[in-house]
This record gives C-alpha cells, structure tokens and sequence, in this order.
C-alpha cells in the first residue's frame, strides 16, 4: 500500500510491516496503524510513522540503550490484547520527546513503554507506575552525575 508522511513523503509499506495499536497511543486512540522506519542516520533512532495520518510521527528507541536494568512487568491484559504469549516475541520500545530548541535535551518516556508482538503485529502503550519517569534524560545534564555504562548482556527485559 501507498503511504503519505509529511516527514518522509509518499513511499510503499508492505501490509506485514504494519504494526497494529489495537487501543491506539496515548492521546491517539483513533490512529491504530503505524510502520516502523529506519532514522537515515547513524542515530539508534527510529521512527513510528502512522499510515493513516501523514503528520502523525514518533521517535522512538530501545531503551536498554540508555537504561540499563529498565525492566517492566506486562500486565496479563496487555499480553491478551497483543496475543503474544512469550517474552521473546515481544519488542520493547520507548517514545522520544526532542525538544526543537534544544536537541541535546532529548527525554524518554520511561513510564509509557510500547510493547509489539513480532509474531502478531499487535502492539500496545503500557502505563507503568510513578517511579519511571516520562522524561529520563537521554544525556547526562550538565553537572549532574553520568549514568552507569550499559552492560554487555541485555538489559532490558519484558516480564511475561
């Protein structure tokens, strides 16, 4: 199918590259399909591009990138809208906030991760609790303590 992005202009998605929101985003309860794309950079970046609303656009990353130890429980109900059943289906990604006057101030939302089923193409936004932020710090803010490196080993790990 033909795509429309006021960021990437037209271009072909095929229909098994289509990821599925069933509840849509936070925000965004009408807009349920979005293709994954490739950053044209360098950048561990990707993009969350709606196929149905060409403006409508996300940045989004792994966050075991810049959190290490960032593990969340899925709720049961999560799992079921998605129909994913084992952890090792289930991709973890989270929303980039990347503030126009200030592009090295980029913020994770740590509290709404989306969680997407490979098997499935189903994904869902999960609302996790106080303690993660919805605006972590991609670097360390001047003056303040540098985070702890990432380990080698995976990090970042769904609790199913």
């Amino acid at each position: 199918m033909k795509s429309l992005s006021t960021r990437f202009g037209s271009f072909e998605v095929r229909d098994e590259s289509i990821v599925t929101f069933p509840s849509g985003l936070l925000g965004f309860p009408e807009q349920q399909r979005y293709v994954i794309l490739d950053h044209d950079t360098e950048a561990p970046f990707k993009w969350l591009q709606s196929v149905e609303e060409p403006s409508l656009a996300f940045v989004i990353l792994d966050p075991a990138l810049i959190h290490p130890g960032y593990q969340i429980d899925v709720p049961a109900d999560a799992l079921s809208e998605i129909r994913a059943e084992e952890r090792e289906e289930l991709a973890l990604v989270v929303i980039l906030t990347i503030p126009s006057d200030d592009p090295g101030r980029i913020t994770a939302n740590l509290r709404g991760p989306l969680i997407i089923s490979h098997l499935t193409k189903l994904g869902k936004q999960v609302v996790l609790s106080d303690d993660f932020p919805t605006r972590h710090p991609l670097f360390p803010v001047s003056g303040s303590p540098s985070p702890e490196p990432a380990s080698a080993s995976p990090s970042v790990e769904c609790k199913v």
